[in-house]
């Protein structure tokens, strides 16, 4: 695996990851979520390296890739590109997870000439999604874990132990295997840090004044064939959205039974056949 830290345009260094090689698949590209936690998609990228060339990055302003100034869609579009151009891709597949499906979105409106495919995995979410993802939140957690989750969310200032707790109470509940879901969440809010809050505030406002459901049909025209959306039955997030989604942008949706917000985890052998195959598919 190489790790490099690539050069913005302005005075931002992105850390970079490359595994796999060129072969006769496109290059592809992951886009973890967040938005405003670290990459954690080196498991996915190990699912589709033997096949081809497969890159992921931190996104400006978490890891390793610094960044204090202000964020914008725009900006976070024009990183990519300017990726793209560095490693030398005219074309490639966009796997995009939660929020790096938005993402992925947004640069597929902005530059569908460079977007051989584009694969989604659990979202973008549009419509009515919210309240019902936060009760299903709120039903996984027992009285006493919701209450500590308000005390926690309501501190202005946390310790470096109560933020990990935090993360966890907040991510376990993303996870449809019960047994697993706390370990899991706690495994991932121990290294997914720090977290860029300013950061979300700043590109979830910019996803609101630029909503990607008001632009679905524009999507729609310029989405490569073989596209797809990848979600998880047992994700708070209503799977009935994502199939929604599909039928608006004509495009194959696959809602994996009894597997939540990060498939790869309690489906990894569904997950990696779907992906490959959306990778593996024919150029148009």
């Amino acid at each position: 695996m190489a790790m490099c830290m690539v050069g913005m345009d302005d005075d931002a260094t992105l850390r970079t990851w490359t595994t796999g090689l060129r072969r006769s698949a496109p290059p592809v590209v992951l886009l973890h979520g967040g938005p405003g936690i670290p990459d954690y998609l080196q498991a996915v990228a190990q699912m589709l390296d033997d096949v081809t060339v497969v890159h992921r990055y931190d996104q400006r302003g978490t890891g390793e890739s610094g960044w204090d100034g202000l964020h914008t869609l725009a900006r976070h579009v024009h990183d990519l590109k300017c990726l793209l151009d560095e490693w030398g891709h005219e074309q490639v597949v966009l796997v995009g997870h939660s929020y790096g499906s938005d993402l992925a979105s947004y640069f597929t409106l902005a530059h569908p000439e460079r977007v051989v495919r584009l694969v989604h995995l659990a979202g973008p979410f549009t419509g009515n999604w919210r309240e019902p993802c936060k009760a299903t939140e709120v039903s996984r957690r027992t009285y006493t874990q919701q209450s500590r989750f308000e005390i926690l969310d309501a501190m202005k200032v946390r310790s470096e132990a109560e933020e990990i707790e935090f993360l966890a109470l907040s991510w376990f509940t993303d996870h449809a295997d019960r047994r697993r879901a706390w370990r899991w969440a706690l495994e991932a809010a121990r290294i997914r840090r720090p977290i860029n809050y300013s950061m979300n505030s700043q590109l979830s406002a910019d996803k609101k004044a630029d909503p990607l459901d008001a632009r679905i049909d524009e999507l729609r025209d310029v989405l490569p064939s073989g596209s797809m959306i990848i979600g998880g039955a047992g994700d708070p997030r209503p799977a009935d959205e994502l199939t929604r989604l599909g039928t608006r942008l004509e495009c194959d949706v696959v809602i994996l039974p009894e597997t939540g917000h990060f498939p790869w985890l309690e489906a990894p052998g569904r997950c990696r056949s779907l992906l490959r195959s959306a990778v593996e598919g024919p150029r148009t």
